[in-house]
């Protein structure tokens, strides 16, 4: 077993250092993992362990990059870069990887510290636990190539650490990690120092390009590299002052500080963006001591401003600063096929597949509430002068269950789950689609005013559909009580229908519309902030849980649901066909009037509680329901056939990728921690040079022989 003995460093304690006890440790971490850890090591080395000698498996560099590298990276680190870490894994230095080393790598790099302790392994050529000078002048000169900015060896700086000439004391782990910290500054203030030949403190914006190219390359998107020479136009002189140098180093050292900074101000900024002082002011806020100067908030606005400070920038103006896999909107759509513009048919196919999801999730929630509507609307009809229907709620319950049973509950569902699914598609649609014209297309921002303009007006087109519904849904419930009472006739729905006419439909609308119109106002801008303001939805990436969206979808309905009542109270008493000794109304006007004067104002809001417990509950399961139908259910049967047809889109062609910053602080952790601590030794090791690792010899063995697929793996003990 190679490398199993964990190395002995000059500055552990004697007490732990010795070879017995190294040994022993070794032994137990690797004997100590779980089964189903060393299954899953074991699956990944059979999957990519394509090299066979005497009937055992190994990796070679190629594979064994497939093996480490992290499947999803937000870096610009290439795949290929990771053939770097082959080194430490092949401790027996023979240019393959067998599984016992495989073994040892995977468990280095549970420890914390993996990332630093990959990068001392790199360094330390003789395995001894100790890094000479010689050693880590000849692993540095090795990697950065002929035409890399000299670094001066013999300097200072590294004589603190290494001592002086030759080396008179090594480097420890602890001590090794702290060099490897700073040596990215030691590295910038000598490039800075060589390329000034005049000694005056400025450079020209090509050599500023070149030092950061070499220290930062990997940092920074393509788009932000191209523009680094137009960092001179801060200054008058048009060249770049050291200061100017260190502090863009420093914004790129602390670019993860930098994007939480930019998302907090930006979330609390009323319009999404922000200006140079909103960002100091806030990074003053959350900070015990000053993080950026006025000089780094200058360097931050001027390249996600593209050279205009003054304005003020939303957080997706800062992408290309903030993301290194940035590429502009025209690469993005040069790089993929080009695909057709949606055509009329497509269109239909969408507004039919939004008409499904929103009818079904719409039938879910209306009817998981209905037997609350059917109190509701029972406990606000209208009543005989001098006779009180019912009490409240309550009684209003037990009298339909005493008089129709279980089923008395459920009574007019028909019609009304009819009815769900054009008013949900179009409440949703108009509602998204003001919202769409109105909205900032960099921030996502809309303006308040506009909030409930849109919500308004989705309110108002769904009354076409629920109006006649409604009227309908509203005579079939009362039907039962009067068959009861009265021994009335029940009718069907079509019966009604065919009573009222086109225009008897309609009685009522103009309630519908005072009772429909400030409710989705109201709603749709609670939901809205709810979310976002209470939930935090989008805030460094959050997405809502089962219980977050059914709680801002509930709360947003009961305000929305309780200050409606009197609309809807009036609503119900045009609707419904009164009977003898019952209040007869003319209209809207005269509903308010009568209703007041012969009941009190309180009569006004009868059934309020009730509508607050049938609202708030239903466009809560209502949006669930969509929310996962949306997962489960992505694909109508009519879309999909289209798209077999087609055989064109990875995607439909009406859906549109909103503009996103995914950064690992927002990206989700697909990854294992051991993939991430690979990835993050190699950042430090790049961070001496741009092209670490890329001049390192590539090992090959005179017996390697490609397995063939048929070939069985020879299992090791």
């Amino acid at each position: 077993m190679t490398r199993v003995i964990n190395t002995v460093h000059c500055d552990t304690d004697a007490a732990s250092s010795s070879l017995t006890d190294s040994a022993l440790k070794g032994v137990r971490s690797v004997v100590a993992a779980p089964e189903n850890e060393m299954k899953r090591w074991r699956r990944i080395f059979e999957t990519n362990a394509k090299v066979v000698i005497d009937g055992e498996r190994y990796l070679d560099p190629d594979n064994f990059v497939n093996a480490i590298a992290p499947k999803s990276d937000s870096t610009k680190i290439g795949r290929a870069q990771f053939a770097i870490l082959f080194r430490v894994a092949d401790s027996s230095k023979r240019g393959l990887v067998s599984w016992d080393d495989f073994t040892v790598f995977e468990t280095l790099l549970k420890r914390p510290d993996a990332d630093y302790w990959i990068a001392f392994q790199y360094f330390d050529v003789d395995s001894s636990g100790t890094i000479t000078f010689d050693e880590f002048k000849n692993v540095f000169l090795a990697n950065v190539g002929p035409s890399a900015i000299p670094f001066d060896f013999d300097c200072d700086w590294v004589k603190l650490y290494l001592g002086r000439k030759n080396g008179t004391h090594v480097l420890g782990y602890n001590e090794f990690t702290q060099l490897m910290k700073g040596l990215q500054g030691e590295r910038l203030r000598q490039a800075f120092k060589y390329l000034d030949k005049d000694q005056d403190g400025f450079i020209r914006p090509e050599e500023f390009k070149q030092i950061i190219l070499e220290i930062a390359g990997h940092k920074l998107s393509d788009a932000v590299i191209e523009r680094l020479p137009t960092l001179c136009t801060l200054t008058p002189s048009g060249r770049i002052s050291y200061s100017e140098v260190v502090a863009f180093q420093n914004v790129i050292r602390e670019m993860d500080m930098v994007e939480r900074i930019l998302r907090e101000a930006t979330a609390k900024s009323k319009d999404g963006r922000i200006d140079q002082s909103d960002f100091l002011n806030h990074s003053a806020a959350i900070s015990r001591y000053a993080l950026f100067t006025p000089m780094e908030a200058s360097i931050i606005f001027h390249f996600a401003g593209r050279g205009s400070r003054e304005k003020r920038l939303a957080l997706l103006d800062f992408a290309q600063l903030l993301d290194p896999q940035w590429r502009a909107p025209h690469e993005v759509l040069e790089a993929n096929e080009v695909r057709p513009k949606a055509s009329l048919l497509q269109g239909v196919l969408k507004s039919a597949y939004g008409f499904v999801q929103g009818g079904i999730a719409g039938a879910f929630g209306a009817t998981i509430v209905y037997p609350i509507d059917m109190g509701k609307m029972q406990n606000q009809r209208s009543t005989v002068v001098g006779q009180m229907l019912y009490k409240n709620s309550v009684d209003c319950a037990q009298k339909i269950f005493r008089n129709e049973g279980l089923m008395g509950f459920y009574r007019g569902l028909g019609p009304q789950l009819i009815g769900v699914a054009p008013e949900k598609a179009i409440k949703l649609t108009v509602n998204d689609l003001v919202r769409g014209r109105a909205m900032d297309p960099e921030t996502g921002r809309i303006k308040l005013g506009w909030e409930l303009i849109a919500g308004g007006t989705a309110g108002g087109c769904q009354v076409i559909f629920t109006n006649p519904l409604e009227i309908v849904k509203i005579r079939l419930q009362i039907q039962g009580e009067a068959a009861k009472l009265e021994g009335a006739v029940r009718t069907g729905a079509a019966n009604i229908v065919r009573q009222l006419g086109v225009v008897g439909l309609y009685k009522g609308a103009s309630a519908c519309l005072l009772r429909d119109i400030p409710f989705s106002a109201i709603y749709f801008t609670a939901y809205s902030h709810l979310k976002k303001d209470v939930f935090h939805e989008g805030y460094n990436g959050k997405q809502l849980s089962f219980l977050e969206t059914l709680g801002a979808a509930g709360i947003a309905g009961m305000p929305a649901a309780y200050l409606t009542t009197p609309a809807d109270v009036v609503k119900t008493r045009l609707q419904v066909e009164a009977r003898q000794g019952q209040t007869h109304y003319k209209g809207l006007t005269d509903a308010f009037v009568k209703i007041n004067k012969e009941e009190g104002f309180k009569a006004l809001f009868k059934g309020g509680p009730a509508r607050i417990l049938r609202s708030s509950p239903q466009f809560g399961f209502t949006l669930l329901a969509y929310e996962y139908l949306q997962k489960l259910l992505p694909v109508s049967p009519s879309v999909w056939y289209m798209h077999l047809i087609l055989n064109h889109f990875q995607q439909y062609p009406w859906q549109e990728n909103k503009p996103e910053i995914k950064t690992a602080l927002t990206t989700p952790k697909r990854d294992e921690m051991s993939r991430i601590r690979a990835r993050n030794a190699l950042k430090i090791l790049l961070d001496v040079h741009g092209d670490f690792g890329r001049r390192a010899a590539n090992f090959s063995h005179p017996l390697v022989k490609q397995a063939h697929p048929t070939t069985s793996p020879s299992k090791t003990a």
